[in-house]
């Protein structure tokens, strides 16, 4: 076999099929083929790709990578009735490692949301130094003052509880209580106690971009795969 096989109660077990000790009873039954010849050893290393189960092939052998539209109302629990894995196929929640988001958005925040159960990936995406931009269309609650551009580019701005300041943003104005603002950054609700520090409240909170990722043409709820090509 090649570098890539892996035994197949692993490989079961870590796509969330059923536990290790399961796999010799799949076995047995006669369930499991490569390349369409039935296994019998628990142990047998075998290529993910060519593994079928009841004659098809295993879902996802590879590690997910999902773009999501967040619709409100739903939360980034697991253990949650209202959570958004209730929008995925429910064996994904048993895979392993686990399928998580990359960062979170709260009930009432919408938008763009990925999700992945690749480790390295999704620590590139949050990890501080490498600085991976995010979009915020933001509804405030007061007109601007006309200085929160100016302050939140200096970097200079200190959320409350906090003892190093937020990274420079850059505000894009929409409209007297509207605004475009992108963070390379992910602190806890930081958008809402951004614009609490500055003196205004959110009304509506709305991820648009995360790197170069949009989500054209998705409705709330759905989710397509990324390609290669567009794994920030």
């Amino acid at each position: 076999m090649n570098a890539s096989s892996e035994r197949v109660d692993h490989l079961l077990s870590r796509l969330g099929y059923c536990s290790r000790s399961e796999v010799r009873d799949l076995l047995r039954a006669g369930r499991v083929a490569v390349d369409g010849i039935p296994l019998s050893r628990s142990q047998s290393k075998v290529p993910p790709s060519l593994v079928t189960l009841d004659g098809a092939p295993l879902d996802h052998p590879e590690p997910l990578y999902i773009l999501y539209h967040k619709p409100l109302g739903k939360v980034c629990a697991h253990d949650d009735a209202r959570g958004i894995y209730a929008d995925f196929p429910a064996r994904w929640r048993l895979r392993r490692p686990c399928f998580a988001s990359v960062g979170r958005l709260d009930k009432e925040t919408s938008g763009l949301l990925l999700l992945t159960d690749d480790g390295d990936w999704l620590h590139r995406l949050i990890a501080p130094r490498f600085a991976v931009p995010r979009c915020y269309r933001v509804l405030l609650q007061s007109p601007l003052r006309g200085h929160e551009a100016e302050q939140l580019a200096s970097g200079t701005l200190l959320l409350e509880g906090e003892d190093s300041p937020c990274r420079p943003a850059e505000l894009a104005v929409l409209g007297e209580q509207e605004v475009l603002l992108t963070l390379r950054e992910g602190r806890y609700h930081e958008v809402r106690r951004i614009f609490a520090a500055l003196g205004n409240a959110v009304v509506a909170l709305h991820r648009e971009s995360y790197a170069d990722l949009t989500l054209a043409g998705l409705e709330p709820g759905a989710w397509r795969e990324l390609t290669p090509a567009e794994r920030p």
